[in-house]
């Protein structure tokens, strides 16, 4: 099986408790209990975004050890407020040299599990108007190209995560949306949406074709979500 989730915002090795925002009391044991239950040692989840709240590479131990701990192989891909994320050469060999060996980096790439392709990138703002959004926004389209392209290429069916939302408040990505109706991208899952009022401005269902699901930590009651 294939689960997916979102914004663990992790802070083990430092000082951000989540537990002080509303329904996110016991968060990391409730994460613990629902994963472990759902998923087995041959299972795939992707997390997509916000792993830590470390600033360097170097704080992130625990957060890393603590996802180790958890059942499956894990892969994992930017947040917005994951600071420690660096190159992908840097990471993997810090994921190596710490014995980290279920975590695996989404970054320019794709990975193949029950003949599904993983695809994603972190995505940027659907409202990006600043010449340096834009920058950021035409990087990142960049990047899930690279990562669809071989995944299609290989002849497999491409499933495309995110962090931010391709669609929010009534409003599209028009870059991203571009490159999912290009690959006839039929199911899109992203996160970065917290708290009910905001939930309720992020889209779920089906849009041109694509089904959309939001899978942020608080959002899907701490749980991973299988994709199929």
């Amino acid at each position: 099986m294939i689960y997916t989730i979102a914004d663990l915002h992790l802070s083990f090795g430092t000082d951000k408790p989540m537990d002080i925002f509303n329904g996110w009391t016991n968060y990391t044991e409730r994460i613990r209990e629902n994963w472990q239950r759902m998923v087995q040692p041959d299972d795939t989840v992707v997390i997509a975004g916000d792993i830590s709240w470390a600033m360097k590479l170097n704080e992130i131990n625990k957060d890393f050890a603590y996802i180790q701990s958890l059942s499956g192989k894990k892969i994992i891909l930017k947040g917005n407020h994951d600071y420690w994320w660096t190159t992908k050469s840097k990471m993997d060999k810090y994921l190596a040299e710490n014995g980290f060996d279920s975590i695996s980096i989404l970054h320019n790439n794709y990975f193949v599990a029950e003949d599904t392709a993983i695809c994603g990138t972190r995505g940027w703002f659907y409202d990006a108007e600043k010449d340096e959004d834009m920058l950021i926004l035409k990087r990142e389209v960049g990047r899930l190209r690279m990562s669809i392209e071989p995944a299609v290429q290989a002849g497999y069916e491409p499933v495309v995560f995110l962090h931010y939302p391709p669609i929010y408040n009534n409003m599209e990505c028009k870059e991203i949306m571009d490159v999912l109706r290009e690959y006839g991208i039929k199911r899109c899952f992203y996160g970065h949406v917290h708290g009910g009022n905001a939930a309720k401005k992020a889209f779920v269902g089906e849009y041109d074709g694509i089904h959309f699901q939001l899978i942020s930590c608080d959002y899907i009651k701490f749980t991973p979500m299988s994709i199929k």
